[in-house]
Formats: C-alpha cells, sequence, structure tokens
C-alpha cells in the first residue's frame, strides 16, 4: 500500500556521525533559487531558522509565512510542503530523537514543549541568545572538537528553553507535572491512532483514570481528551488523502475503519467536506 513520502536522516544528511544531527546553511542548499518541497514527512526532527527571506511553510495542513527570524520545528511524522525564495538564509537542522539528551526526563520534556507549537516569530530581543545558539552550534559541528556533541546538545538546550520562554504558560506549582502528562498523552496519540480510539486506553497506558485525563486536558487546553483523539484522526486521514493516492477506503482502513461511509460522514462532520472533495480542493 503506497504510504506517505518519508525522509530519513540517512537520505538527507550531508555530514555523516554526530549521532544522527546535522546542521546545514539553507544558501548552501538552494543555490541562489528557490527551494520548493512538495508534501512529504520526515521520521526525525526538522528545524528550519530563518535569518533573512521570505516564503511559505504548510504544516499540518497549517499556512506559515517565511519571514526573518523566524524559527519551524517539526516533530517526526508531521507533514509539510516548503517554498523558499531564493535570497533566503538560515540553518536546517535536524537529529533522532535519540540525539537529544533521550534518557534525561527534563531534556525530553523541553524538546516535547517547544515542539509542540510549530511556528515563532522572534521579537528582535528574543533573538540575540538564538543567534549565539545556533553560530556555537555551526562552528562546534564542522570544527568537530573533543566532546563538540555534547556542546551542540547544550546548545540546543539554550535555543529550547528560549522558545519554550515565548510561550505563554501556567507556571503555578504542578503545572510541570501536568505539561508533562500532557505531551505523554499528544504523543500517544500520534503513535496510536489507527488502534487506539477511546479515553480509557489512553488513560491506562498513562495510568490515569479518564476523569484525571479528562481533567488534565480541559485544564491545559480547553479541550476533552475526546476532541483531541477526534481532530488527530481528521489530521492523519488529511495527511493520506493528500500526501498519497490511495483509495478512501484504503485510508478508512489505515485508520481502524471498516465502516467506510461511517469514516466518510465524520470526516465530513468536522471538515465540511468529503475525503474526495477535500483532496480535489487541495489539488486545485
Amino acid at each position: 500500500m503506497e504510504k506517505i513520502p518519508v525522509r530519513s536522516l540517512h537520505t538527507t544528511a550531508a555530514t555523516p556521525d554526530a549521532g544522527g544531527f546535522c546542521i546545514r546553511q539553507i544558501s548552501a542548499l538552494t543555490g541562489g533559487q528557490d527551494m520548493i518541497q512538495e508534501l512529504h514527512r520526515h521520521d526525525f526532527y526538522f528545524m528550519l531558522v530563518i535569518l533573512k527571506g521570505s516564503g511559505m511553510h504548510d504544516i499540518d495542513f497549517t499556512h506559515y509565512t517565511v519571514s526573518a527570524k523566524s524559527v519551524f520545528l517539526m516533530r517526526p511524522g508531521q507533514v509539510h510542503r516548503l517554498h523558499l525564495h531564493a535570497a533566503t538564509t538560515g540553518y536546517l537542522l535536524q537529529f533522532p530523537a535519540s540525539f537529544y539528551y533521550p534518557d534525561q526526563q527534563p531534556a525530553r520534556l523541553r524538546l516535547r514543549q517547544s515542539a509542540a507549537v510549530n511556528a515563532y516569530y522572534c521579537a528582535p530581543r528574543q533573538w540575540p541568545p538564538l543567534q549565539y545558539a545556533l553560530d556555537t552550534i555551526w562552528q562546534e559541528y564542522y570544527n568537530r572538537r573533543e566532546d563538540y556533541e555534547e556542546m551542540i546538545k547544550a546548545q540546543l538546550s539554550v535555543f529550547f528553553t528560549g522558545l519554550n520562554r515565548m510561550q505563554e504558560r501556567d507556571c503555578r506549582p504542578g503545572n510541570d507535572y501536568r505539561q508533562e502528562q500532557l505531551e505523554s498523552f499528544l504523543h500517544l496519540l500520534e503513535t496510536h491512532i489507527s488502534t487506539h480510539k477511546q479515553v480509557g486506553q489512553y488513560a491506562a497506558m498513562l495510568h490515569l483514570s479518564a476523569y484525571q485525563l479528562s481533567a488534565m486536558t480541559q485544564t491545559t487546553l480547553g479541550k476533552t481528551p475526546s476532541a483531541l483523539i477526534r481532530e488527530q484522526v481528521i489530521l492523519e486521514a488529511k495527511r493520506l488523502l493528500l500526501a498519497t493516492s490511495r483509495q478512501v477506503t484504503q485510508v478508512a482502513d489505515e485508520l481502524g475503519y471498516e465502516d467506510v461511509s461511517y469514516f466518510i460522514r465524520l470526516f465530513r462532520k468536522h471538515t465540511g467536506y468529503t475525503p474526495e472533495a477535500f483532496r480535489r480542493l487541495d489539488r486545485g
């Protein structure tokens, strides 16, 4: 069965080693021409940092404008299409989840929190520490002195902390635990949505009751777990419809729906379009 085009680190990285981490300058990739990438997904974290330039970036069907001092951070599995104009400069970074302190819980939470937001537009006062971290990462990656990977990870921590400070967060006692549980729930949604669609299933994986899970999502996001499950189903359906040529019956089957008519009704209820109409709309 046709899959969404996936780009892996071994097919995209220009320089080996560094635990799968890679950083490149956008100008070296564009060669003075526009960069155009059609809809695809990655199996690694993908970060695009724009110093100056323009273009457009669609991430999971949300449209973002590319501008100076903007940052785009994508989680593994998200789909995107990209158009950068020729004069755009900046950095492209990519790395697997296993690179950035995989065994340290605070680091995992820091990265998950940053990657929960796909686009950041930095104010002038927010930019200098991010620029310094990027410049240091670039130098460490290409000079490759002793313990350069640890230096890269340390500067990534500075960068992600800078991004997280741009988010409006509830800093009251206990919020860090709720945030960690929320990020874990959202990660489970991305990896289990084809087989798990009941609130109780996710609550059990998080060692929570269904009531506790509901209270957590409504406190942090203002949404019920059921609503978040439906949103993830619709998002994955959109990914499959636009990034592959699968029949609607195949998309429904991939998402665990034996009743195709029910899947079509569900999709239409939450998008306003049938799956085929949604596909035609995107393709003009």
